[in-house]
């Protein structure tokens, strides 16, 4: 399998809220949801970077869709990295969170192997780590 992922979705328990946290307090470029008309359809899609976008969308219907039961959820199943230039990126990036309504579950800190990172949820529990890295040159 040549490594191709394209698009990250998170599923949410109230996709307004999620869009509001996303597109206004995280400032990800988005045009909104999309797919109202479909049962099962609405979506919202972010832009993250070249060729990589980030979707949202209801719990309910992504089982639906993958024909899975859905289950209770736990925020140590994935995370997110976001990786940053600097340490004070870093902060600036988790106190953005903070004010957008992201629950701090680990405030920055220097890492044991030698960089820079915390968490933060996000309103449907998703666990995000904010991380600068020396070692990890950042292709812009």
């Amino acid at each position: 399998m040549k490594p191709r992922i394209s698009v990250i979705t998170l599923g949410v328990d109230d996709l307004e809220r999620s869009l509001k946290f996303y597109q206004y307090g995280l400032g990800l470029p988005t045009e909104g949801i999309i797919g109202k008309e479909f049962e099962h359809g609405a979506v919202a899609f972010f832009d993250l970077q070249p060729g990589l976008k980030l979707a949202i969308w209801n719990r309910k219907d992504l089982a639906h869709e993958a024909k899975v039961k859905q289950t209770a959820i736990s925020p140590t199943e994935f995370t997110l990295g976001h990786n940053v230039g600097s340490k004070e990126e870093v902060d600036m990036v988790m106190e953005q969170a903070k004010k957008a309504g992201a629950v701090i579950t680990d405030p920055a800190h220097d890492a044991f192997w030698g960089g820079y990172s915390g968490h933060f949820q996000d309103p449907d529990g998703h666990l995000w780590e904010v991380v600068w890295n020396p070692h990890w040159e950042l292709v812009e």
